[in-house]
């Protein structure tokens, strides 16, 4: 899909470049309307002026801030409350962070150790 980020340089639309990124599934599967409405709701939300280059700051207004204030204008659409930066980082970054922490350390030390995974015999059929 296409990865929106925000720097000194404004908002970028990007299709490569995030192959090592971490996607932290924000969207309950039964929500399939709101997926839908998804890209278009982030391009409306993305024009908007708080987004502009010369607002960008490295610490208060930054590509954390403009994922938290979609996720957040999402929420306060559907009549929902809205969460802190420190209630989103425990609840969502923190976990697949330390998911993906625990498989970079294995890729890790099973590269290292020259050991290579195989299928067992009865799951090669079913592959």
């Amino acid at each position: 899909g296409v990865v929106y980020n925000y720097n000194e340089e404004g908002i970028h639309r990007a299709e490569t470049g995030w192959e090592q990124c971490i996607s932290i599934p924000l969207v309950q599967p039964d929500m399939f309307g709101l997926l839908q409405q998804w890209d278009t709701l982030l391009e409306e939300f993305s024009v908007g002026e708080a987004w502009l280059p010369h607002r960008y700051d490295e610490h208060d207004h930054n590509c954390y801030t403009y994922a938290l204030a979609f996720i957040n204008s999402v929420l306060t659409a559907q009549g929902k409350r809205q969460m802190s930066k420190s209630e989103f980082t425990e609840k969502f970054v923190i976990p697949q962070t330390k998911k993906a922490s625990k498989y970079i350390t294995l890729h890790q030390e099973l590269t290292a150790n020259d050991f290579y995974i195989v299928p067992l015999p009865d799951q090669e059929k079913q592959c």
